[in-house]
């Protein structure tokens, strides 16, 4: 298959993947979404299973480059760990700013990570 031709292809099941993820999201990523949606948070806009580069990032804030990741039990071990962490380096490289919280932090305590996704996006004066 000719490289354009099999780029798009990739891109075209990244986005149908994204989609199923959207379908089928967790109670915390559809708690988020929730307050996320519409502009409810300081009138920025998001966006949910977002794909960007090779990856898909759980919401993404363009205007302020942010990207949000909630993660499961599943991203506690080691080689979960190390992908994170190339993902971080891969997306931070591209001038993305990436905030990642477990789905039990922000099921405990909401009002804290809106908090620090507003610190972190809010434009600067």
């Amino acid at each position: 298959m000719p490289p354009k031709a099999d780029a798009a292809r990739r891109q075209s099941f990244k986005h149908a993947f994204a989609r199923s993820l959207r379908a089928n999201a967790t109670d915390a990523e559809r708690k988020l979404w929730a307050l996320l949606r519409s502009r409810r948070l300081g009138a920025l806009r998001f966006r949910r299973q977002q794909p960007i580069g090779p990856y898909i990032a759980d919401f993404f804030c363009p205007s302020a480059r942010l990207i949000v990741e909630l993660d499961g039990g599943q991203h506690g071990n080691d080689a979960a760990m190390s992908y994170d962490a190339a993902r971080t380096r891969f997306l931070e490289a591209r001038g993305f700013r990436v905030l990642r919280f477990s789905n039990n932090e922000f099921l405990k305590d909401p009002d804290a990570v809106l908090e620090a996704i507003w610190r972190t996006a809010r434009p600067s004066p």
